[in-house]
């Protein structure tokens, strides 16, 4: 276990009777892509909030850098976590919307001035720092919620369909953002969505999901040359004709 940076083993969640993860393992190496791909309602996200430690399993492990964390509370975690709303604080421009994280802990203000010129120079967001949120573009603030993400110098970066609420011609100059600052960054990206294209381009392995269980995890084009059970074949095929 030592070579992968996270391991999940065998997670089971259930809201209010209904088994929503019913049993999931798979793992994550340092500077990995993966993406965690299917409908809506298949626990995609109820997977990443348990990696976060912002839901708790039913039974199952999570392991970050080969430490059981299962039981570790959201802060004590390296791992943070891009949602599909940004959730940035209105009242606060870029650069304080950035820089909170690194003030909560204590950061010396001399530190987070630098640390967040860096990210903002790293996001592409340079001479932005003191607009409010209102006055930023979709695009821009998916950079600015970004930005405050990895300021923190997570092992991990759990995105949440970050992309959803972008138009498409958006949305596809996103994904090669995304990349560019992945591959950048060298972390770990584990990335949530619906979209096969996007998926397709941005990840290095992807695990299919349906109904709480995982379908089939492999590179891009085996899962999608090769299809190991009817749901993925039948799911590929819907996304290519959507494609059309």
């Amino acid at each position: 276990m030592g070579h992968f940076i996270l391991e999940v083993r065998d997670l089971k969640k259930s809201f209010d009777g209904v088994q929503v993860l019913k049993g999931i393992s798979f793992s994550a190496e340092p500077g990995e892509f993966i993406t965690i791909l299917g409908p809506s309602g298949c626990g995609k996200t109820t997977t990443i909030r348990i990696i976060a430690g912002l839901t708790e399993a039913d039974e199952g492990q999570v392991f970050l850098e080969g430490e059981d964390v299962t039981m570790r509370e959201p802060n004590e975690r390296s791992v943070n976590t891009v949602f599909q709303n940004y959730a940035l604080f209105p009242h606060m421009n870029v650069e304080t919307n950035v820089a909170y994280g690194l003030k909560i802990k204590g950061v010396s203000k001399a530190e987070i001035k630098n640390r967040v010129e860096e990210v903002l120079e790293l996001v592409q967001l340079e001479g932005y720092g003191k607009r409010r949120p209102d006055e930023l573009s979709g695009g821009q603030k998916q950079r600015v919620a970004i930005a405050r993400a990895v300021i923190n110098n997570p092992r991990i970066l759990l995105l949440d369909e970050p992309l959803g609420a972008l138009d498409l011609q958006l949305r596809r100059q996103m994904q090669v953002e995304l990349k560019r600052l992945q591959q950048k960054l060298g972390m770990t990206f584990i990335y949530i969505t619906h979209d096969q294209e996007e998926a397709e381009y941005l990840s290095d392995r992807i695990v299919v999901m349906h109904e709480g269980n995982i379908e089939q995890m492999g590179i891009p084009e085996e899962i999608y040359q090769h299809p190991a059970t009817p749901f993925v074949q039948q799911f590929i095929e819907k996304g290519k004709k959507i494609e059309r």
